[in-house]
């Protein structure tokens, strides 16, 4: 079991980052609210059947509330916010590089809400990491459209902080019980906030197509239940400042995909990058040498 966990990291890495491929595939047919309700929805459905079928230890009303609060900041502030800003005009690359400041967010937070020390190492990773993180993304930065606004950058900035008090809340209060049981709640509480989205600002009008059933399946069952159910397990076996470092390799594997499938341009500069930000990874979550 070890060995297996050993590899959980690199794939929650990879599962995550191709996350950003399927919203690339979906938002030309869809509001992204209404989306991401449906999303959530799905993916709640969807791990009821599996606590059904696993027989899962069903989760107390303490437990449920808490998860329900976690997927709430997880699931529907962080990604809501990230895909109203995009869907408004916010460029992409910009709206990742604010989202690059989480993992620096985070490591407050576990310092003061969970009492993790965090080590000049550590601090020194990270800032090295942030570094690598706009090294990979300096290209996609030129061309600042209409899309920065107030608006935008405060729903870029609010689902930073959504996504680091919502691993926070998770550690803290909802790491204790079933973890498929959690995760049904947490989307449970990602619907909620979505659906209200999609209510309020859209028309909930979208058009079915190949790719939007592409990326429906694939986000649904490959970040939704794969990439979700890793974090899961690694926020409650690590230490939060530790796995929320892992989110500097994101864009990185991103890049590399995107340049695989849609041909867009990977440099030198930003395979530097790519090499500066796992080398901050590699400092933040570094363990001490044994006596």
């Amino acid at each position: 079991m070890h060995s297996i966990k050993r590899f959980i990291p690199a794939s929650f890495v990879v599962l995550w980052a191709t996350g950003f491929i399927g919203a690339r595939y979906a938002m030309p047919w869809a509001e992204p609210f209404t989306f991401l309700a449906i999303r959530f929805v799905l993916a709640a459905i969807l791990f009821a059947g599996l606590t059904l079928l696993l027989g899962s230890r069903r989760a107390s009303r303490e437990q449920a509330l808490h998860a329900t609060v976690a997927g709430v900041l997880m699931h529907g502030v962080y990604l809501g916010g990230v895909f109203w800003a995009i869907h408004r005009g916010m460029p992409a690359g910009l709206s990742a590089l604010i989202v690059g400041l989480q993992p620096l967010i985070t490591a407050v937070l576990a310092g003061k809400f969970l009492g993790e020390a965090i080590l000049p190492r550590h601090w020194a990773g990270l800032a090295v990491g942030l570094l690598g993180v706009v090294i990979v993304l300096w290209p996609k930065l030129g061309m600042i459209g209409g899309g920065v606004t107030a608006a935008t950058l405060t729903a870029s900035l609010v689902s930073v902080l959504g996504m680091a008090a919502g691993t926070i809340w998770q550690k803290r209060f909802a790491s204790g019980g079933d973890l498929v049981s959690a995760t049904m709640w947490q989307y449970v509480g990602g619907s909620v906030v979505t659906i209200l989205g999609s209510l309020a600002f859209e028309t909930r009008a979208m058009t079915v197509n190949g790719e939007l059933i592409f990326a429906f399946a694939w986000l649904v069952l490959v970040l939704s239940v794969g990439a979700i159910f890793l974090l899961m397990v690694m926020i409650r076996d690590g230490e939060m400042s530790k796995v929320a470092s892992l989110f500097y390799l994101v864009p990185a594997v991103t890049a590399v995909i995107a340049w695989a499938l849609f041909g867009e341009q990977l440099n030198l500069l930003q395979i530097g990058g790519m090499a500066i930000a796992t080398l901050g990874v590699g400092l933040a979550t570094a363990r001490p040498a044994k006596a």
